[in-house]
């Protein structure tokens, strides 16, 4: 009983100096395949449709850029894990006013729960490195006031907190091992993020688009590492790395990113990733075919549940950009473009997925050979899928 006495004393002492910052982190994405759904568009199917499309797809992990409410209440009671969006333009509001940020939690996230899965609020999109410098400076302010609202209101243990990133936060990405992020955002504005990030277990969430990245280089990128191909791909001399497909070396630079900033420990999730189907007269790339491919190929390398070649044990984990091609969107033609379905429900290419209703493109007849194949993905976690070879703008949201 002494020698207990003591333990416990020393216990004591042991969490006076030592407090735990955080209990264990929820984790706003279960599994390693999700998909955004984008509603910039007067011609998509209602939210309830949209359930049952994505319930039949199983497709689990969505992610929304806003709290809509007819959302919400269609999504309830289907299992659907959803993580909500704190739009760019409440930011500055929300990181002057911890009442507004109570009352937007209550409204739009506490009301709704238990019934609706709501998982994660992502607390703005694309703000760091974008035009907005007063957003960048209310970014952290709003993130910690959401934060403390969902603490003070118990949902610490279901609701994550987190905040997404483009590419513009880097200042150099090739090769993976050399990127950093830029010295306009790193001091001052991203390193105290990921500080209050640790602090409560968050992820740094990436929008990573080989798509992207190819289209502003495309005589110096070979389009098959770009689309999950064979190819030579690179090799990365100082962590002696080779990569296969750009998706890997974009995830493993932000990891190098990360390292470099002090936060070797953090987890990198993709939040968006996609490939646009059309585009305009310089958007040569965005075709039916490469979109199918980059689909198609990512779903299989999700499946595989694997890391990457500098986070081996980190499984890779990615948002598909998007549901739907949305037609009120602007800027270039390949933002109307990215979606997996067209906006009646049908499927935009074969990847797998089947529609709301028929089409020509999910009316195919399996072959004996389709069928063995497809049983074998099956065994691998990919559902439905049919196997066969398939022949930086403004924010997404």
């Amino acid at each position: 009983m002494k020698s207990f006495c003591i333990f416990a004393r020393l216990f004591l002492i042991f969490l006076v100096f030592f407090p735990p910052i955080a209990s264990v982190a929820v984790q706003a994405f279960t599994g390693a395949y999700g998909i955004n759904y984008g509603r910039i568009a007067d011609n998509i199917p209602s939210p309830d449709k949209v359930a049952t499309l994505l319930r039949a797809a199983k497709i689990k992990n969505v992610r929304i850029y806003d709290a809509d409410h007819s959302v919400l209440k269609a999504f309830s009671g289907t299992g659907l894990e959803l993580v909500v969006g704190l739009p760019n333009g409440y930011l500055k509001d929300m990181s002057a006013n911890e009442d507004h940020a109570m009352d937007w939690v209550k409204e739009n996230v506490q009301a709704f729960l238990p019934e609706t899965h709501i998982r994660g609020i992502a607390v703005g999109n694309e703000v760091l490195g974008g035009g907005d410098y007063e957003s960048w400076a209310a970014l952290l302010g709003t993130v910690k006031n959401i934060y403390n609202a969902t603490k003070k209101l118990g949902l610490t243990d279901v609701v994550q907190i987190t905040t997404a990133h483009s590419q513009a936060v880097f200042a150099n990405s090739y090769p993976p091992s050399s990127c950093i992020f830029t010295d306009t955002v790193k001091q001052q504005y991203m390193k105290p993020l990921l500080e209050f990030f640790s602090e409560i277990g968050s992820p740094f969430c990436l929008n990573a688009y080989p798509f992207l990245a190819y289209m502003s280089d495309p005589e110096n990128i070979d389009i098959n590492y770009a689309l999950f191909q064979k190819t030579q791909g690179i090799y990365d001399p100082k962590t002696d790395l080779h990569y296969d497909n750009m998706l890997d070396a974009q995830i493993d630079a932000a990891y190098a990113a990360l390292e470099d900033a002090g936060f070797k420990k953090m987890e990198v999730i993709v939040t968006e990733t996609g490939w646009a189907s059309r585009g305009g007269d310089n958007e040569a790339a965005a075709t039916v075919n490469n979109a199918r491919t980059y689909n198609y190929n990512l779903r299989k390398r999700l499946a595989k549940k694997k890391g990457t070649p500098m986070r081996p044990k980190y499984v890779v984990k990615a948002y598909i950009f998007a549901l739907f091609n949305e037609n009120l969107k602007t800027g270039a033609a390949s933002e109307r473009n990215f979606g997996l379905f067209k906006p009646d429900g049908t499927i935009a290419y074969d990847i797998g997925y089947h529609g709301l209703v028929s089409s020509s493109a999910d009316s195919l007849l399996l072959s004996s050979k389709h069928i063995g194949a497809q049983a074998a993905a099956a065994a691998v976690g990919v559902q439905s899928l049919v196997i066969e070879s398939p022949s930086k703008y403004k924010h997404r949201n």
